[in-house]
């Protein structure tokens, strides 16, 4: 009896000891130092995906990984290293190592999402932002905590923006002293947008002329753009898809010539930093439309100078050739033969 007693009590000890120590291991837990969190672009255009990758730097038996985003700019795509479920709001991912099914236990996971196409007009500030729970190793005998709760992952959802262009239209001569309305349009098809804009004007002209770019906001006030710019001293907001702002105004020039006008949009809000630019070329004076009898010189095309091919002619000769001698000449020789065969057959006879 004493020895089923003794057993009875060695084998309560060992089992004490070995349920304390189970215990013990399961309840071991460790900061994970080694997480590195990170996406692959900063700045995501519509319809472009972006992955947040997240690497534990150690093999991972559970993980659950929590991704909030803003569904007003991106969506959900997939997942590789877990199950996801999307609320629409957060991917919620779970995993858990499973040795029949998994070759390996997972050291690193990603989420992919895509910037949406619909009404992305401006550059938007985003973020995704990340929280890990429910942490521990293959054998589930460590489990990981972080010290941060949340990683923040800053992001940028724009559209593809197009340069400015500045466009100054007019039709006919301009002649001196005499207004021409003209127009400066500064477009985009999908313009950045900035704050505080001006537009600004320089013009180069022949020596001792001027010209004057008048433009008015109202009855009362008119501009000299030339000399103050166009728009508020603090400047005006621009920006969006099909941009096209317009500005009337009116040129006058002092006297005939060339004059280099060159217009700029601004930025007061980078220290005047130029957006876009450019110079036109301005000729004043009649179009020369006169005949050459007035004076002005007018070319007519030159044509290359023809060949013509030489031509035959039968001329008759003024002097006929000489014959007569040869004819004589002939007729001596006919009558000798005939002597000779005369003779010759008279002596046979």
């Amino acid at each position: 009896m004493k020895k089923i007693v003794s057993f009875i009590a060695i084998f309560l000890v060992l089992f004490l000891l070995t349920y304390s120590f189970n215990s013990y291991a399961v309840s071991m837990t460790e900061e994970l130092k080694t997480v590195q969190i990170t996406t692959d672009k900063s700045t995501v255009h519509p319809k472009e995906a972006v992955t947040l990758n997240i690497a534990f730097g150690t093999d991972m038996g559970a993980y659950t990984a929590n991704v909030v985003y803003d569904n007003k700019l991106l969506e959900y795509v997939s997942v590789d290293g877990g199950t996801a479920r999307d609320t629409g709001e957060k991917v919620i991912v779970t995993y858990a190592y499973n040795q029949v099914q998994d070759p390996s236990p997972r050291n690193s996971m990603s989420i992919t999402f895509k910037a949406k196409e619909e009404n992305i007009t401006t550059t938007n500030p985003t973020s995704l932002t990340v929280s890990l729970e429910g942490l521990a190793n293959p054998n589930a005998t460590i489990e990981y905590y972080l010290t941060t709760s949340q990683t923040i992952k800053e992001l940028i959802v724009e559209p593809i923006y197009e340069d400015y262009k500045i466009a100054l239209n007019y039709t006919g001569d301009i002649l001196p002293e005499e207004e021409k309305d003209m127009e400066i349009v500064i477009s985009s098809s999908m313009g950045k947008n900035f704050a505080k804009t001006r537009l600004v004007a320089s013009v180069t002209g022949p020596e001792e002329q001027d010209m004057q770019l008048l433009a008015q906001k109202d009855e009362d006030e008119q501009y000299d753009i030339i000399e103050s710019g166009w728009g508020s001293e603090q400047g005006d907001a621009i920006g969006g898809k099909d941009v096209a702002k317009k500005i009337q105004a009116k040129g006058i020039f002092s006297g005939e010539g060339t004059y280099n006008l060159t217009l700029k949009l601004i930025n007061r809000d980078d220290g005047d930093a130029v957006i876009a630019s450019n110079t036109f070329e301005i000729k004043v004076g009649k179009t020369n439309t006169q005949t050459p009898d007035s004076g002005t010189s007018s070319q007519q095309p030159q044509q290359s100078p023809q060949t013509t091919p030489p031509t035959t002619t039968n001329k008759t000769p003024d002097t006929l050739p000489k014959t007569g001698n040869t004819i004589y000449a002939s007729v001596l020789s006919i009558s000798v033969i005939l002597v000779s065969a005369y003779i010759v057959l008279k002596k046979k006879d």
